[in-house]
């Protein structure tokens, strides 16, 4: 076990919390959150209350992974929005202090729900949820990125062209055999990238049920957690993510609802979903919807895929990512399925 990934040096910490946040004020006790964040995340009760700690693992890094600056900057651009964040409290760049860059922001209570099935509620509260979902989903793609001083967060344009090439690449990088549906998927998404229609918008990048805290009694979003991959971008991406769940079964730590009897569940179905999106975002429709789902499917095949092969090399921390290249296969003809409903249409 990394000790220092595990743990933080009170003696300079506290010390240092104390002169840079206004009203902090220790003793304090650390507890390391479960999980497999990629940036090591800790509570921090003290006498002044509780807090998050969000920090880079210590060593060398790649240059643009683990970037919690971005994630700060981020959560406090989206302070005064319709977005529900944490309030965060401060960025330390001095990797004197603990080791790694970090962040200080409020402790949230709250459920986080990771069955997306959602078994605990009623089934009522059920459809709230999503409901709730869908709502902070269509205010984070209505934030104005201009005036909250995003505008230069991401590249904007071209958004899939960029993201098929770049994913493609890492997909050839960590191939370690055939697999013919992710070649038939590669073909089709290469030949059918939707013309750039000017959409510009922050997008979340791992938008799904658990990455959001509800309140604890009341189906509301108190807190969208995770923006680690939070860029400019096309909004359908977050929302072809999400609905392809819908689509999936349980890979890994992704809960699915493929084979749930959504009705009965009190989930809304996928176009159902949809046209909420477009109402509450001002559009029509989306055409070629099941481009998005397909690509959602694509992208994360390429990431199972690297975290496979990593596993391969012996490079991988979860015990179980050597597995996670078995679902490789299935979710390319998953986003098969999504092409071929889409041409029946």
């Amino acid at each position: 076990m990394n000790r220092a990934v595990e743990s933080l040096d009170l003696d300079t910490l506290q010390p240092y919390l104390e002169a840079h946040v206004a009203g902090f004020k220790g003793p304090m006790q650390i507890e390391k959150f479960a999980g497999g964040q990629s940036n090591p995340t800790f509570k921090l009760t003290t006498a002044s209350g509780t807090y998050v700690l969000r920090r880079q693992p210590p060593g060398k890094l790649l240059k643009s992974a683990h970037a919690v600056d971005r994630e700060y900057r981020v959560l406090k651009a989206l302070a005064d929005t319709d977005v529900p964040v944490a309030k965060v409290y401060h960025l330390c760049e001095d990797t004197s202090v603990i080791g790694s860059m970090f962040y200080l922001m409020e402790y949230c209570e709250g459920r986080i729900y990771w069955d997306a099935a959602l078994p605990e509620v009623s089934r009522e509260e059920r459809g709230q949820l999503y409901d709730e979902m869908n709502r902070v989903l269509a205010a984070l793609h209505s934030v104005d990125i201009d005036k909250v001083g995003l505008s230069d967060y991401g590249r904007p344009g071209n958004y899939f062209q960029r993201q098929f090439d770049r994913w493609s690449s890492q997909y050839r990088a960590s191939q370690t055999g055939h697999i013919e549906a992710m070649e038939a998927l590669m073909t089709w998404l290469g030949s059918n990238i939707p013309q750039d229609d000017g959409r510009v918008s922050l997008v979340h990048g791992d938008y799904r049920l658990d990455n959001l805290m509800f309140h604890p009694t009341k189906p509301k979003a108190v807190a969208l957690l995770d923006w680690e991959l939070s860029t400019l971008g096309h909004p359908f991406a977050d929302l072809g993510y999400l609905c392809m769940q819908m689509r999936m079964p349980a890979i890994g730590t992704v809960s699915g609802l493929r084979g749930k009897d959504l009705a009965e569940l009190g989930i809304p179905d996928e176009q159902a979903y949809v046209n909420s999106y477009c109402q509450r975002t001002g559009i029509d429709k989306i055409d070629n919807f099941g481009f998005y789902i397909a690509f959602s499917f694509f992208r994360l095949a390429a990431i199972i895929q690297g975290v496979a092969k990593r596993a391969i090399d012996g490079n991988a921390s979860n015990k179980n990512a050597a597995e996670l290249g078995q679902h490789v296969g299935p979710l390319a003809e998953m986003a098969l399925e999504a092409i071929a409903d889409q041409i029946k249409e």
